[in-house]
């Protein structure tokens, strides 16, 4: 593990996490809170950047194994880890796995809901 990744996630994931508060703090005040429309933008111009980043890295960008790591683990990961379920989705869909990839899309949304309503219930019922 090398302390130059670390820092390029690090620096990177500080800048995507900033950005999606100011994204998530602007779509309320456009759109209202009546509807989590932030998350929803966040998440899909999240996935649009990471593909865009593989796109570019595979047919124009050489760039060094630490720019990469920046560019995607940390910003996008720092804005949402939506586009990094998004982008392993699409590598189980590129090389045929369908059943995985459907697998993986569904037990993803079911189980991250599932363990996020469980320890609700579980914090409500020991305070």
């Amino acid at each position: 593990m090398s302390p130059q990744l670390i820092a390029a996630v690090a620096l990177g994931g500080a800048i995507g996490s900033v950005a999606r508060y100011l994204v998530g703090i602007g779509s309320g005040r456009l759109f209202g809170m009546a509807f989590p429309w932030g998350t929803l933008i966040i998440n899909v111009t999240g996935s649009f950047l990471i593909g865009a980043f593989i796109g570019l890295f595979a047919t124009r960008w050489d760039l060094s194994q630490t720019a990469r790591v920046f560019l995607t683990i940390g910003i996008c990961g720092g804005y949402t880890t939506f586009s990094t379920f998004s982008l392993d989705t699409f590598y189980l869909i590129e090389r045929g796995e369908m059943l995985s990839s459907a697998a993986y899309m569904i037990a993803s949304v079911v189980l991250s809901v599932a363990a996020l309503i469980a320890a609700i219930h579980l914090v409500r019922s020991i305070a």
